[in-house]
């Protein structure tokens, strides 16, 4: 089975790949957007890492190997693997752009799950 196609971008940034399916992957929305003003196609809170997770990670760079660990285990948790084939349903075999807010795309939860996603293809 081939790997499927996942790409991460910040919310501001202009779409790059119309076709893909669009996925806002944070569980706030992001500040100073409008619903109305921003092109995607679904947004899936419960992929996000937890309330919890996110405030313990704070997007501090240092923690984020033992973040990647933690929040790959509440994406193969039920709720997270439920989570996963709803959007791979939603989807329907398009690629997938995750957005999310965060300035450091390196060290985000996006970045995690589109690996997470690609894998579990």
């Amino acid at each position: 089975m081939s790997r499927r196609t996942v790409d991460v971008e910040r919310v501001y940034d202009h779409p790059a790949d119309e076709d893909a399916f669009r996925v806002l992957v944070d569980r706030l929305w992001p500040r100073g957007l409008r619903k109305d003003a921003f092109h995607y196609d679904e947004w899936a809170k419960d992929l996000a890492p937890s309330a919890q997770l996110r405030k313990w990670y704070a997007h501090d760079a240092a923690l984020f190997s033992e973040f990647r660990t933690r929040y790959l285990r509440e994406l193969t948790a039920e709720t997270g693997r439920d989570a996963v084939a709803r959007l791979d349903r939603l989807a329907d075999g398009r690629p997938l752009v995750l957005l999310t807010a965060t300035h450091d795309l390196d060290h985000s939860g996006a970045v995690v799950l589109a690996e997470h996603l690609r894998e579990a293809r």
